[in-house]
């Protein structure tokens, strides 16, 4: 591929015009989940396929008219075109999953089928006695979180940092995410992935749902059950090499419930002045911390922040915030919370999409200036977009919601306009 189809990667803010982005459409993975895997696969319910790709087709149609939409299944099946990264991906993967008696298998498949057997899963092939009394289904096991891009890797300005799961079952997301910004000739971008073998501290775990880019010199990140001080001292160790200046705010999570998974559960932007918020986690600095970390020409000074609105206020980022779950019942604003009320991804400075399910959280952005589109009607081309200034679209999300995460969790951003 000539430098003319290079598609460059950089994203400095978390609300710029969408520019690129990276979907992947649920398909058989889904299907493949019973309650006992779906447990293990980090969900509390075992989601329905068919409602759910009718949810999720109204965010990818409207996002494939606002943006460039890449699939992660197709970027992966081209990657595997180049034998040596096909060769290096699967026997990492295998070594990975403790699955050697299928590498030979799998080598042996072409580009598109060998992608969907990573996707999907491989059944195991019950031909020996340990095997054949194994409770086990599969040999490698398929990637039911996979639909949320989000976590696995993020473009942070010019460069990809490759998460760490705190998972292993999702290892393989992060392995895939890596070998398409390390390998596919549509990208020439550097990344910095946690999974090499020099950064692999144990309790080293980060996740792109924890990770906000507020600005260029400015992330936050929340930590918490999914992402660790461990993996936040290896960024500061990264930064501290870039050679200009650099601010973290990392802000605490509780560990229960798991809903509170990542950042992006309580805490999400929405436009150059306004924020959603989960009050009872973002708005309480007695039971929960926020730490800001400065890194300067190598040097780094950490202190506490009363919480994350004065922090950003003081580092001149002021946001006026609105309340998942609105403003008056704190029991709303839990249920809210649990079905990703907090969780929005911006399409442009105040054009935002969110569940329609969540109607108080709806409700409050609709007193705080939010014109109200429903998804249909742009799917439908009823609407035109570009006539609006701040919006909400709001998708159907009464399945995709029972996954554990919204519309920010299922997309990955890869460029997005300056602001």
């Amino acid at each position: 591929m000539n430098a003319q189809n290079r598609f460059a990667v950089n994203v400095s803010s978390e609300i710029g015009r969408l520019e690129g982005v990276i979907l992947h459409t649920p398909g058989q993975e889904i299907e493949n989940m019973t309650p006992t895997n779906a447990e293990r696969a980090l969900y509390s319910d075992v989601l329905n396929l068919s409602v759910a790709s009718v949810e999720y087709a109204e965010m990818r149609i409207i996002l494939e008219q606002v943006t460039q939409v890449f699939q992660v299944k197709t970027l992966l099946e081209q990657v595997l075109q180049n034998s040596k990264v096909k060769a290096s991906l699967v026997e990492k993967i295998c070594k990975n999953e403790n699955a050697d008696e299928i590498c030979g298998y799998l080598l042996e498949l072409d580009s598109k089928p060998l992608a969907r057997c990573l996707m999907e899963g491989v059944l195991m092939q019950k031909d020996n006695l340990s095997r054949f009394l194994s409770n086990e289904r599969y040999s490698l096991r398929p990637l039911h979180n996979f639909f949320f891009t989000r976590d696995m890797s993020v473009v942070i300005n010019d460069w990809v940092m490759i998460s760490r799961m705190a998972n292993k079952i999702r290892t393989r997301e992060a392995m895939i995410m890596e070998a398409i910004f390390d390998y596919h000739p549509m990208f020439n971008v550097k990344t910095l992935s946690l999974l090499s073998t020099e950064l692999q501290l144990e309790q080293a775990h980060i996740e792109g749902g924890d990770v906000l880019v507020a600005r260029d010199d400015l992330l936050i990140i929340g930590t918490g059950s999914r992402t660790t001080p461990q993996a936040i001292d290896i960024l500061i160790e990264h930064f501290k090499q870039l050679k200009k200046p650099q601010s973290i705010l990392v802000q605490e999570l509780p560990y229960e419930p798991e809903s509170f998974i990542h950042l992006d559960m309580v805490f999400t932007l929405l436009d150059v002045d306004s924020c959603m918020i989960y009050e009872p986690v973002i708005m309480q600095p007695n039971r929960y911390k926020t730490v800001l970390i400065q890194i300067d020409n190598g040097n780094v000074k950490i202190r506490d922040e009363q919480d994350l609105l004065s922090a950003l206020a003081k580092l001149g980022m002021p946001l006026n915030p609105i309340n998942c779950g609105g403003s008056s019942d704190p029991w709303i604003q839990e249920r809210e919370q649990w079905h990703s009320g907090a969780n929005f991804v911006a399409i442009s400075p105040g054009k935002i999409m969110g569940y329609r399910r969540n109607i108080n959280t709806i409700e409050e952005l609709d007193r705080k200036g939010y014109a109200i589109i429903d998804a249909t009607e742009v799917v439908d081309k009823k609407v035109d977009l570009t006539r609006y200034g701040k919006c909400v679209i709001t998708i159907d999300g009464s399945e995709l919601a029972r996954g554990g995460g919204g519309c920010r969790c299922m997309t990955m951003p890869i460029r997005r306009a300056a602001l």
